[in-house]
């Protein structure tokens, strides 16, 4: 009788707390994952700085313009009238790049210029933690503040997927530390395979191309300048070749990593059409638009690997994939082209510790 008496009044404070249990169980959960991704948001600044001083050999300390740099924010474009908006985000994205080129010249004087560009990645790989250890800071202070249920289960439904990119940011630290290639370098490394030994030139800022013979064929094989972290402006390195070519080209193939759907395994090569580059979207208007301007087909091969992958250092079965994909490459020259034509090539991606 009184265990009966006593399973009755469990039941009846577990009716009227059982929200508030949940509540509290799930702020719990939050405050642990927000300690974890603090941890790694402070161990990248640490490393950050602990770098700039060691290659920039920077005067005085470094540490408070590096705090203030953490806290540097882009507003984003207005899009209530799209007209223009592609020549203004390019404005946008220059504007950005030549401010992370001073601030970096500013911490580090000694740096060479490889070694500069890959101070940027990493200080932009600290920046992104910073940024996601406030906004699961503050819904975790809301949460708590308020006792919303609705608002604290936002932020716990997604915990996993946002801690899985908080550790795919924080394993390309080393990456970008020692100058190592990472899964975002894949295509970088396809177009380096391919014009190894040419005699390469700049075509547009920071992308360098080779002329490669093949089977009878013309390659225009280009890519960002490595071996720093860098992704160029292969937008502008297309338009400049198609330009002075006249747009007598056969087709163009563009090579890139992608995302992998979960089941797909790492290195899953697949060939496709369209422009095979991701970021702003910019680069891939004006690639599109210059191509249907000469009415040239592209070709796509992309490279598949998990978020994981993307800015951590390459991984074997990464590395394998890109004699997958040259071959796909060859494969697709063959089936679609004939002697005497002129192909382009296309490497898109991070091409830190990728030479050319």
């Amino acid at each position: 009788m009184i265990l009966q008496s006593l399973y009755s009044f469990a039941f009846i404070i577990y009716l009227f707390y059982a929200q508030k249990i949940q509540t509290l169980q799930m702020l719990r959960q939050i405050e642990i994952t927000l300690r974890k991704v603090k941890t790694l948001k402070e161990e990248a600044r640490n490393q950050t700085i602990k770098t700039i001083v060691e290659i920039g050999k920077p005067t005085g300390d470094i540490a408070p313009h590096v705090d203030r740099f953490m806290d540097f924010f882009s507003i984003g474009l207005e899009s209530m009238d799209p007209a223009g908006i592609v020549d203004k985000m390019d404005h946008f994205l220059k504007t950005n790049k030549h401010i992370y080129e001073a601030e970096v010249k500013s911490l580090a004087p000694n740096a060479t210029p490889t070694e500069r560009n890959n101070l940027e990645n990493l200080i932009e790989v600290s920046q992104a933690l910073n940024i996601y250890y406030k906004v699961i800071r503050h819904y975790y202070l809301l949460g708590k503040k308020t006792m919303n249920i609705y608002v604290i289960m936002q932020v716990h439904m997604i915990l996993p997927m946002l801690l899985q990119m908080v550790e795919a940011y924080s394993s390309g630290i080393q990456a970008f530390q020692e100058g190592m290639p990472i899964g975002d370098s894949v295509g970088a490394i396809v177009t380096a395979k391919l014009m190894h030994g040419y005699p390469q030139t700049d075509i547009a800022e920071e992308i360098v191309a080779a002329e490669v013979p093949y089977e009878g064929r013309t390659l225009v094989v280009f890519k960002a300048k490595g071996p720093g972290g860098s992704v160029g402006n292969p937008d502008e390195g297309l338009i400049n070749i198609l330009k002075e070519r006249k747009g007598k080209v056969k087709i163009i193939i563009t090579v890139d990593a992608a995302g992998k759907l979960e089941g797909e395994p790492v290195g899953q090569v697949s060939e496709g059409i369209g422009a095979a580059i991701g970021g702003s979207g910019k680069e891939k208007y004006k690639m599109e638009e210059i191509t249907n301007k000469y009415k040239i087909p592209m070709h796509a091969i992309a490279i598949k690997q998990g978020m994981e992958h993307v800015v951590a250092p390459l991984v074997e079965p990464l590395f394998d994939a890109t004699d997958k994909a040259v071959e796909s490459v060859k494969r697709i020259i063959m089936d679609y082209t004939e002697p005497g034509d002129v192909v382009v090539v296309a490497g898109i991606g991070n091409t830190i510790g990728v030479g050319q």
